[in-house]
């Protein structure tokens, strides 16, 4: 009984995992890709992936059995992410570099447990706190140390841009987070790449335009990791995990992300990684696994699971 609510408890944390080395390894296959094909070209076929693998679940995925009094809920949802965020973020990527944009990634846990604790009364430990502070801190140094000579047209605009897709990341789990007590993670997952393919269709001019590129052997390992990986198998992990966590506890995984990048860019690519960003990184696993403990208060035999989850929008 012990061993099987043992293993009940870590799945969650297994899921996120799992999620976090997926969306780490989407960067090195996003910079081939966009390498050989239109950066909205590559999202089209992103998402066409994705609705491929999703095909045999739709029908059963109740996509159009949702309540009406929902879509308040479930519009600005599947708009926030994977639209809005994809589209905030390649404009974003265009006029300042990565290094910055990484940096601003590292508020979505922040983001997220504001809104958790302001939204849902999820508390807000030290813990959780001086956890999520070193990560940010981590993935700060990662990118600072990072070496970078790129020109960028409008590093202001591009790390404004870069700020309100972390806000459409962050609103999108909260959203999640409330949705996911109704509906399954398949259907919330395949709502979401349904209208990410209608929005990012007229990427298919690009490929209409030369259809021989898509005969790159590069380029289509880097689309089925895109679209395989690093969308279904990332997007329905982590709405899945984002039912069983507080929102706050799972969000605070998204600041793997960068270091699980930079490590493969390095492997991969054979891009260079600094001392700093080595320690950077190492902050970022620690800061990850401080937020992940639980407080005394959390502990005490009486202390309400539903208080984490208390939903008061």
């Amino acid at each position: 009984m012990n061993t099987h609510r043992t293993t009940s408890r870590l799945l969650p944390y297994i899921a996120l995992t799992a999620a976090v080395l997926f969306w780490g390894a989407s960067f090195p296959a996003g910079r081939v890709a966009v390498g050989l094909l239109h950066p909205q070209a590559v999202m089209f076929c992103r998402m066409v992936i994705a609705c491929i693998i999703l095909a045999p679940f739709i029908k059963n995925a109740g996509i159009m059995t949702f309540d009406r009094r929902d879509l308040k809920l479930l519009v600005p949802t599947v708009l926030l992410q994977p639209c809005l965020y994809f589209l905030l973020e390649s404009h974003a990527l265009k006029l300042t570099t990565s290094s910055q944009a990484g940096v601003i990634s590292a508020a979505v846990p922040l983001l997220v447990g504001c809104g958790a604790w302001l939204f849902f009364g999820e508390r807000i430990n030290k813990k959780m706190v001086t956890g999520l502070a070193l990560s940010v801190a981590g993935v700060t140094a990662m990118t600072l140390y990072g070496a970078n000579d790129l020109k960028t047209d409008n590093p202001f605009l591009g790390n404004c841009l870069e700020f309100l897709a972390m806000a459409c990341a962050a609103g999108n789990m909260l959203l999640i987070k409330v949705l996911s007590k109704k509906y399954s993670t398949w259907t919330l997952t395949c709502m979401q790449f349904l209208t990410g393919l209608v929005f990012f269709s007229p990427g298919a001019r690009y490929i209409a335009a030369d259809p021989a590129v898509l005969c790159n052997p590069d380029l289509i390992k880097a689309l089925g990791l895109l679209g395989v990986f690093a969308s279904v198998g990332a997007f329905g992990l982590y709405n899945w995990a984002m039912g069983k966590l507080p929102a706050s506890r799972a969000s605070a995984f998204i600041n793997l992300v960068p270091a699980v990048a930079v490590f493969l860019g390095w492997t991969l690519l054979d891009e260079s990684l600094a001392r700093g960003q080595v320690a950077g990184a190492l902050m970022v696993g620690l800061g990850v696994l401080i937020s992940q403990q639980r407080s005394r208060k959390d502990l005490q035999p009486g202390a309400p699971a539903t208080q984490h989850e208390k939903v008061i929008i």
